[in-house]
């Protein structure tokens, strides 16, 4: 069994690997066939990033980047689980605001930008609200779902062990909606992650989408430009990563097997 498991682990990670050194070789491939002087080759992307690395520009960028979704990120778990088990414990206060939040839900976070810039100017302030907006609907949607999901006869068990309401949704209800509230935590970093990139690129003079604008507008440089894009997406891989993992943590692990 020990023999199989360890070659299922390794086919999971060399699968990825093989498609990720087809991708380079493709695209080495296709500049070089296509003669283009201005789309980069996966080594001018390299030594551009190694410059930047070099340089100490790029992991400044990387930090603040991330900072700035930390910020916005925490502040819409915070303010979006609280009122969105509020929502779903009370129906009638989901009744009451369920029309405003679905006005504003649809309304993509971009277009938020020259409020956002209103409000707070051109500096951190205004991507973290951005960020803030882009994490915080799909995380109130999602609490009061995984609320209303949440078996009715879990209510009534606490109400018999003698719990008071605000005790039965911390200790019965929460718990029993954490592996859906997980699902929309996931997707709302995403989100957020995504935000901050466009954010970047027109309220701060750092991180990597003023990278990328940067790197466009102060002589062409795509390789510097693609390099940036390929490392959003990484980190947004990792950061993903990072949250399926805590699926494996046993108290969540319960609250999946408890719906079966």
């Amino acid at each position: 069994m020990s023999d199989l498991g360890s070659v299922h682990k390794t086919e999971r990670w060399l699968w990825p690997i093989l498609a990720t050194a087809l991708f380079l070789l493709l695209w080495r491939y296709l500049v070089v066939w296509t003669g283009t002087r201005v789309f980069p080759s996966p080594g001018e992307v390299e030594r551009g990033l190694a410059q930047l690395i070099h340089g100490g520009v790029l992991w400044h960028d990387i930090v603040d980047s991330l900072r700035r979704v930390a910020i916005g990120y925490f502040a819409a778990v915070g303010l979006g689980i609280l009122l969105g088990l509020l929502f779903g414990w009370y129906p009638v206060l989901n009744q009451i605001m369920n029309p405003v939040v679905q006005i504003l839900r649809p309304i993509s976070p971009i277009a938020w930008i020259p409020v956002a810039i209103l409000f707070f100017g051109v500096g951190d302030d205004a991507a973290v609200f951005l960020v803030f907006l882009g994490a915080f609907f799909p995380i109130v949607v999602t609490c009061v779902d995984s609320v209303a999901n949440v078996p009715l006869i879990y209510r009534r068990a606490g109400s018999n062990f003698g719990l008071t309401p605000p005790q039965i949704l911390a200790h019965v209800v929460f718990p029993a909606a954490l592996p859906q509230i997980l699902v929309g935590l996931r997707i709302a970093l995403g989100i957020g992650w995504l935000v901050v990139v466009a954010g970047e690129m027109i309220a701060v003079d750092s991180g990597l989408g003023f990278l990328i604008i940067d790197s466009r507008n102060s002589g062409k440089r795509y390789d510097l430009v693609v390099g940036a894009m390929l490392l959003i997406g990484v980190i947004g891989l990792i950061l993903d990563a990072l949250f399926r993992r805590l699926e494996t943590i046993k108290p969540i692990r319960w609250g999946f097997r408890s719906e079966t």
